[in-house]
Order: C-alpha cells, then sequence, then structure tokens
C-alpha cells in the first residue's frame, strides 16, 4: 500500500531523518553570477557593431567633394604684354590653346639698368625677353636685395616677347642699388609653377 507523501508548501523548511533542516524545492529569485551578464554584453556588442557599418556605409555614400575650375582660387591676374614680337602668337593662341609642357627658362636681360630721369621714368637700357624656345611665360618681380622690398611688377611676357622700358614702381635714391629679379614661370591661370631668380644692379644718376 501506497503511503501518501504530506504536503509540504514550496519553500518551507524541513527536518531530515537525521535532524538537520533542509529547503525543499526553495525557489530562486533569478540567474545570478558570470552568466548573468553574458547576454546584455552580447547584446551591447552587436549594437556597436550595427552603428559602426552605418557609419561606414554613410561614409562610403557620401559624395565626394569636387573643387572646379570656377571655384578654385588664382592669384591676381596680370596684364600681358603684347608687341610686334608676340601680336600674331597672342592671336593664334586664343584659338589654339595647348596644355603648358614643364620645360626649362632661358633667362635674356640686361644686368645693369640705368636710370637717368628718375626711376619711375622709363630706363634708358632695362630690358627682359622671353626667347621664343622657352615653354612658359613669365612675369617677374624686382626686389631691392637688402630689404627685400618689391619696387617693380612686371606685366605677364609671352614666349617669343621682350619688355622694355621699365620704369620702377618707387623713387631711388642716386647711386647704385643691389636688387633681385625674381621670375614666376606660370601656366593658362597665371599659377607659378616654378620661379628663378637673378641679380641686377639699379643705377641711379
Amino acid at each position: 500500500m501506497r503511503i501518501p507523501k504530506p504536503d509540504t508548501p514550496l519553500g518551507i523548511r524541513r527536518k531530515d531523518i537525521g535532524g538537520n533542516t533542509m529547503a525543499h524545492n526553495a525557489p530562486r529569485s533569478g540567474k545570478l553570477g558570470s552568466a548573468g551578464t553574458v547576454q546584455p554584453l552580447i547584446v551591447a556588442g552587436a549594437l556597436v557593431i550595427v552603428a559602426l557599418v552605418g557609419v561606414i556605409i554613410a561614409l562610403a555614400l557620401r559624395p565626394p567633394v569636387v573643387v572646379t575650375a570656377e571655384e578654385e582660387e588664382l592669384p591676381p591676374q596680370r596684364s600681358v604684354v603684347v608687341n610686334e614680337d608676340n601680336v600674331g602668337n597672342i592671336v593664334d593662341d586664343l584659338f589654339n590653346e595647348e596644355p603648358v609642357q614643364v620645360g626649362y627658362y632661358e633667362a635674356r636681360m640686361s644686368t645693369t639698368w640705368l636710370f637717368t630721369n628718375g626711376t619711375t621714368a622709363p630706363s634708358i637700357d632695362a630690358y627682359v625677353e622671353n626667347v621664343p624656345n622657352n615653354t612658359h611665360d613669365v612675369y617677374f618681380d624686382v626686389v631691392l636685395a637688402d630689404t627685400d622690398e618689391t619696387i617693380y611688377e612686371s606685366p605677364v611676357i609671352p614666349r617669343g616677347s621682350h619688355l622694355d622700358n621699365i620704369a620702377l614702381d618707387k623713387e631711388l635714391d642716386a647711386g647704385d642699388h643691389e636688387a633681385i629679379v625674381i621670375y614666376h614661370l606660370i601656366d593658362e591661370q597665371q599659377r607659378t609653377v616654378s620661379t628663378l631668380r637673378m641679380a641686377i644692379t639699379i643705377r641711379v644718376s
């Protein structure tokens, strides 16, 4: 004959045969220990990965920033020397523009500039030529050797052209003044691609 077990409510302590108190099916309040933190960490890591993937995709799909020629800042544009040496070439260049090739520059100029009526009046012998074999148009600045002060800024001299009757932008005292001619080899937008320095003497009588 089967003896029925007494009903013992869950969580009620009872004594065993030896008189020791023990718990019977005590309910647990929840999962404890390291096992309780695994699932939240996995979820947080997954959210971070998803966020990073979203950022990468957004950057990849963003259109590139393109700076057009119209938006590019150009240097101040100088006037161009036009004389009997180059008037035909300038007209041709207007209709047949070609990329400027990288090359060399041959400086042909007088190295002593004589001024007899002040330096803001044209020199009697100052001469600068951009020979036809050069690969770039040029302009030049004249600076005093001891102070780096700019005393003249030339117009653009196309290849095969020259500049004379040069009058300085500043009046200098009588005597000899050491100066530097700084050539700027330029492209079609008058951006400098190379420079060249030549020493001259400005003689004021």
